[in-house]
C-alpha cells in the first residue's frame, strides 16, 4: 500500500497534461476514473478483477505474473486472476478521447479480445490435421499465427507453452521432415523458431523431435547457410540430448554429423552456436555408442586442438563443455595421444582448477589423472610440467573443499606421486601448507 501511496501523491501530475494549440497552452485533466490504478496513465484496454477494482490490463497482468496474489489496491487476496473486460469505462474513455481531440488526444483503439486456451486448443487441432495432410500452405497460416500471437505480449507466450502447442509444433516437424527436408524447407524453419522458447518440452514433444527423421532434419538445416537456423537447431539438439542421451541412438547413421559440428564450433561471431556444439558433442561421445561411432572422426578434424583453443578464453559454460569433450575424447588411445603431445593441454587443464565451476573442476582433475597413470608417452615429462604451473599447491587445496569421493581420491594420488617429483625441481614454491589437513 505504501507504493500506491507515493503514486497518488503523484496523481495531480500525472492527471494533467499540457497541450500546445496555436501558440496557446490548455491544461487538460484525465478524470482519476479513467486512469490504471498501478501506472497512474489513461487506461487502453480496463479489466475488473474479482475484487471489483479495474486496472489497465497491461499494467495487471504484469502485477500478477511477478508473482502477486492479491489486488493492488484493496490488497485482498484474489480468489481467481479473472480479468473481466470493463466495456462501460472503455466506451467512456473512449468517447472522453473524442470529446477532446481538439485537444490532441487520440482516440484508444477497440482492443483485441485476449487471447485464450480455447484459441490455442482450435490452433492445436488445425495444425495436427494439416501436417497429417502434409499441407504446408495451410500449416505455415497457423505458425504465423501463433507468432502474431507470442509477439503481443510475454502472457500470450506462457499461454501458448501451457496448452500443449509445443507438442503439436514438434509432431509437425516430424511429420514434414518424414516427407522432404528440401521440399519442406521453409515450414520446417519456421517451426524451429517457435520450438527455441518452447523448451522444456514434455515427454511426448521430445519423442517426436528425437526421432530418425527429425533428427536427421535437424544435422540438415545445420548445414544450410543461414546463422538464425543454425543456433536455433543447435539450441534444440542440445537440450534433446543433454534431457535424454539416448537420442544419440537415432544420430548415429549421419555421416556427417561430425563435420557439420566442427564446422558449427568455427561459425564466426557465434558464441552461443559454438557452446551448444560442444554441448552436443559432449553428449554425443559421453555414450558408449557415440564414442564408437564418432570418436575417431572428431580427433581427425581437430576436436582437441579446438577444444584447447576454446579454453582459452572461455566463460563457464563453455569451459564444461569443453573440458568434457576433452575428458571423454581421451579415453581412447589416439585421443590421449594428441591431448599428450599439445603444448597447451596442461596449463590449460591445471588454470581451470577451482577456477571455473566444481564440474569443471571434476573434468579437470579426472583428465590430469589420465594423463598421468596412461602408459603413453614420458609421464615423469608430464608431471614435472604439470608441477611448473602450480598443479601441487591447487591439489593440496584441493583436499580442503567439498567435492566428490572420487574426485578426492585421485587428488590425493597424484600429490602421492608428485611428491617424489617437485624436491628434484630447481625452484618450486610449496608454499606455507603447515596448516593444511594432510590426505596423503
Amino acid at each position: 500500500m505504501a507504493f500506491f501511496g507515493k503514486k497518488l501523491k503523484a496523481s495531480r501530475l500525472a492527471g494533467k497534461k499540457l497541450l500546445s494549440k496555436q501558440n496557446s497552452k490548455i491544461e487538460l485533466t484525465i478524470p482519476s476514473h479513467f486512469r490504471c490504478p498501478i501506472s497512474l496513465d489513461l487506461m487502453k484496454d480496463p479489466v475488473t478483477l474479482s475484487t471489483g477494482i479495474t486496472y489497465d490490463r497491461e499494467s495487471i497482468e504484469k502485477w500478477i505474473q511477478d508473482g502477486n496474489q492479491t489486488c493492488p489496491v484493496t490488497n485482498q487476496v484474489l480468489t481467481n486472476f479473472d480479468q473481466i473486460p470493463n466495456h462501460m469505462i472503455r466506451r467512456m474513455i473512449q468517447d472522453w478521447c473524442v470529446e477532446n481531440r481538439s485537444h490532441g488526444v487520440e482516440r484508444i483503439p477497440t482492443p483485441r479480445t485476449p487471447l485464450t486456451s480455447f484459441d490455442i486448443m482450435e490452433i492445436c487441432s488445425k495444425m495436427t490435421v494439416s501436417a497429417s495432410k502434409g499441407d504446408e500452405k495451410r500449416c505455415l497460416a497457423l505458425v504465423d499465427k501463433v507468432n502474431f500471437w507470442a509477439k503481443e505480449s510475454e502472457h500470450n507466450k506462457t499461454l501458448i507453452k501451457d496448452n500443449g502447442l509445443g507438442y503439436v509444433l514438434a509432431s509437425s516437424f516430424d511429420s514434414f521432415s518424414s516427407l522432404s527436408f528440401e521440399k519442406h524447407e521453409y515450414i520446417l524453419s519456421e517451426i524451429i523458431y517457435l520450438l527455441t522458447w518452447m523448451f522444456p518440452l514434455g515427454i511426448e514433444g521430445r519423442s517426436k523431435l528425437g526421432s530418425k527423421s527429425s533428427l536427421h532434419c535437424l544435422i540438415w538445416l545445420l548445414s544450410r547457410d543461414n546463422l538464425l537456423l543454425k543456433k536455433s537447431c543447435a539450441q534444440i539438439l542440445k537440450e534433446l540430448l543433454s534431457t535424454d542421451p539416448s537420442h544419440v541412438n537415432n544420430l548415429i547413421d549421419i555421416e556427417c554429423l561430425p563435420q557439420t559440428l566442427i564446422n558449427l564450433i568455427n561459425t564466426p561471431d557465434s558464441h552461443s552456436s559454438k557452446k551448444s556444439s560442444f554441448s552436443i558433442i559432449y553428449h554425443i561421445i559421453s555414450t558408449p555408442l557415440g564414442f564408437n561411432k564418432f570418436s575417431s572422426s572428431f580427433l581427425e578434424l581437430g576436436l582437441v586442438e579446438l577444444s584447447l583453443e576454446a579454453l582459452v578464453e572461455a566463460d563457464k559454460g563453455l569451459s564444461e563443455m569443453a573440458l568434457g569433450v576433452i575428458n571423454c575424447i581421451s579415453d581412447s588411445n589416439q585421443g590421449m595421444e594428441i591431448v599428450q603431445k599439445h603444448a597447451l593441454s596442461v596449463p590449460l587443464i591445471v588454470k581451470k582448477i577451482l577456477r571455473v565451476s566444481s564440474l569443471a573442476t571434476d573434468f579437470c582433475i579426472s583428465m590430469l589423472w589420465k594423463l598421468i597413470s596412461n602408459n603413453i608417452g614420458d609421464k615423469s615429462g608430464l608431471i614435472i610440467e604439470a608441477l611448473q604451473v602450480g598443479v601441487f599447491q591447487k591439489l593440496l587445496l584441493m583436499l580442503q573443499v567439498n567435492c566428490g569421493e572420487e574426485t578426492k581420491m585421485k587428488a590425493t594420488e597424484m600429490l602421492k606421486l608428485m611428491n617424489q617429483y617437485k624436491n628434484k625441481l630447481d625452484c618450486f614454491d610449496s608454499g606455507n601448507y603447515k596448516y593444511l589437513r594432510k590426505s596423503y
